[in-house]
């Protein structure tokens, strides 16, 4: 019996491998394959007066093209996949080459294939969300971006239309989308405005906004935002900034206590009254 199977094993391999010899993918339409990079982080301002509340804003990576289509158009960092790398080694290949920042990690938001997605033909892109916590990093436009800009971010719902709005001092970017089902019944963001953003990137976005304010509620991802220690009102304004709202402290406090421990450690600076410094609890 052993004899019989080990045959039949090696049969199979056999015609396996004349198979796929005579097999060629040519004869399936192959489109080409891209990711984009929607990366987000909070930056703070500094105020003169210690005694007034830190003022956060949540800031998005945004590249200026400087090639066709949409050239001087801004858009998301991305680019197209090579033979030999993963989708996700692409798009961390491409926010590093166009940006100068090396994400930490990266999560997958979705697939964006509409046929006329790309002037240039049939492009699809795999969307993924990064948080940068040093965001006041300075970035740096590099392969076919000539600029790299962080965007602050609006996102407000109003009649059931989305809003968006993106800044960098006097540079204004805009798009109204609509959140609709598809026949296959995955919500996804229909662009009904879009100023100075290139190909569909308002729908990435708007996506990558209403995923990051989902899992903010999760509380894990709050820690991404931060260095490895910081204080608990600065995790409770990454929560805050992210979903524009403002949270009862104790509440807050007491959902985030099995999250965290404390440290001996406080902050340190002329005229700020010293806070105690966490860190994430290990799981």
């Amino acid at each position: 019996m052993k004899l019989k199977a080990l045959y039949e094993k090696r049969e199979k391999l056999q015609e396996e491998r004349e198979y796929l010899l005579n097999y060629s993918l040519d004869q399936y339409f192959r489109p080409s394959i891209s990711s984009d990079i929607v990366a987000f982080t909070i930056s703070s301002k500094d105020e003169d007066n210690y005694r007034k509340e830190e003022e956060t804003s949540l800031r998005l990576l945004l590249v200026r093209r400087g090639v066709h289509p949409f050239k001087d158009t801004w858009a998301l960092p991305g680019g197209f996949m090579k033979e030999d790398e993963s989708i996700e080694e692409c798009a961390f290949r491409e926010i590093l080459e166009e940006t100068n920042i090396k994400p930490i990690s990266m999560k997958p938001i979705g697939v964006f294939s509409d046929c006329d997605r790309d002037p240039r033909g049939r492009v699809i892109s795999n969307a993924f969300v990064s948080i940068i916590y040093d965001g006041d990093r300075e970035v740096v436009g590099g392969d076919d971006a000539k600029d790299a800009k962080w965007f602050e971010v609006t996102f407000t719902e109003r009649s059931g239309k989305y809003h968006l709005e993106l800044r960098h001092d006097d540079i204004k970017l805009s798009a109204i989308l609509k959140e609709a089902d598809n026949e296959f019944c995955i919500k996804h963001f229909e662009i009904l405005e879009s100023v100075g953003l290139a190909f569909d990137h308002a729908a990435i976005i708007g996506t990558a906004l209403s995923s990051l304010r989902k899992d903010v509620l999760d509380l894990d991802i709050l820690f991404d935002f931060l260095p490895k220690k910081f204080t608990l009102l600065k995790l409770q304004k990454v929560q805050e900034t992210i979903l524009d709202t403002t949270l009862l402290t104790a509440n807050f406090r007491r959902k985030i206590a099995a999250y965290v421990e404390e440290t001996d450690e406080y902050t340190t600076g002329a005229g700020h009254r010293p806070a105690k410094l966490f860190i994430r609890k290990s799981k």
